[in-house]
């Protein structure tokens, strides 16, 4: 199998070959990490297995995307190929896209001793980060023990043996590290990186549900200060158990979005998709956690978007076409479309939103602030 073509292709793709990062991209099979993914299809996610159709796994391992391999509770090693995910549940792992991995160790900025904490998942990002540091100053964790376990042994298989452990990246760490890079997102910043921090040490994750990168150097304090990158990206949420899901609104909520609102308005504003707005999205969870979105096209050609959150709250948009501001029915506690439309009228006076480019702040107990002018939010 000629894959070291294919991996050579990714990392001419992306990077120069004076990167550090170049000879760990070029040199690490991905495949052996991902045998068998979900990819999409009409009829939803279906696992594919690599080596009955070795094009396929080789172009779809040395390409710049991300794979879904786990949905629910379901590994895609272990589903028979063909099989379809269960509807309505959630991707809990997959291979993250290799670029978005470089650019989260080059955040992280590692030295060639950092002695580095990541987060297992396949174990491929745990393979560029060994590759790169050696596999001596690589913790690699997760809170699966299957995924630890067939990391472990696909790391082992291509002669890379870093430390790995079961454990929820949550709670308490199993030693201490001059790096901890997570790709899985947390909310807030667990206390327990802090104490497992050298001083000066770095950290870099991501804030569940939203787009935004952080990245803080511990303090002399305990805590740790620092900013969210321009960089936006997006990761599942760290699970702290073998069943965990993501909690959204429940079905009565949504059925109350598609009645009578007790107030009616006309909005100021066209149809957003919010859920691919990353600084609107982002600046809404942070002051608005736990929102759910849909957007569809109605059966007449016109348009609906509906917002609904746990707390009963919700809001339905409707309008014949994306262009025009929609009629607006809210519900429940909160007023979810003001909330939204808060945000938007600040983008349309400043021309942008403060999460980019803000300040953080994060005390010795993980208390996590968010701070850029006259704005802030504790998370």
């Amino acid at each position: 199998m000629d894959w070291e073509r294919y991996a050579r292709r990714l990392a001419d793709t992306h990077l120069r070959p004076e990167s550090r990062w170049w000879a760990p991209i070029a040199s690490v099979p991905r495949h052996v990490f991902v045998p068998r993914w979900f990819e999409r299809s009409d009829a939803g996610r279906v696992v594919r297995d690599g080596p009955t159709d070795m094009r396929a796994w080789l172009n779809a391992a040395y390409n710049d995307t991300t794979l879904v391999t786990r949905i629910g509770t379901v590994h895609a090693d272990l589903a028979e190929p063909g099989t379809t995910a269960p509807s309505g549940r959630w991707p809990t792992s997959s291979s993250t896209l290799p670029t978005l991995i470089v650019a989260m160790y080059r955040l992280a900025s590692l030295a060639d001793d950092s002695r580095t904490l990541v987060t297992t998942g396949t174990g491929y990002g745990t393979a560029l980060a060994a590759a790169r540091l050696g596999a001596d100053l690589v913790t690699s964790v997760d809170i699966d023990p299957y995924l630890v376990e067939a990391a472990t042994d696909r790391l082992n298989a291509i002669g890379l043996h870093p430390h790995t452990a079961v454990c929820d990246i949550t709670g308490p760490l199993p030693g201490q590290y001059d790096r901890i890079v997570s790709t899985v997102a947390v909310r807030p910043v667990p206390h327990t990186w802090l104490t497992a921090l050298r001083p000066g040490g770095r950290l870099v994750t991501t804030i569940a549900d939203t787009g935004l990168v952080l990245v803080a150097d511990k303090t002399p304090d305990g805590g740790a200060r620092g900013y969210i990158a321009t960089y936006k990206a997006s990761f599942m949420s760290a699970r702290h158990g073998g069943d965990d899901e993501h909690t959204t609104p429940a079905a009565k909520v949504w059925e109350a979005a598609d009645g009578d609102g007790e107030t009616v308005s006309a909005s100021r504003y066209p149809l957003l998709d919010v859920q691919n707005s990353w600084d609107v999205r982002s600046m809404l969870e942070l002051e608005v956690p736990g929102i759910d979105h849909r957007m569809g096209q109605n059966d007449d050609g016109g348009w609906t978007m509906r917002m609904a959150h746990p707390d009963g709250s919700w809001a339905r948009a409707r309008a014949a076409t994306r262009r025009e501001p929609p009629t607006v029915h809210q519900g429940g506690p909160r007023r979810l479309w003001d909330a939204l439309e808060d945000i938007r009228d600040r983008l349309n006076m400043w021309g942008e939103l403060p999460v980019y480019g803000a300040r953080v702040t994060i005390t010795s107990d993980g208390e996590t602030t968010l701070a850029r002018g006259r704005w802030s939010a504790t998370l």
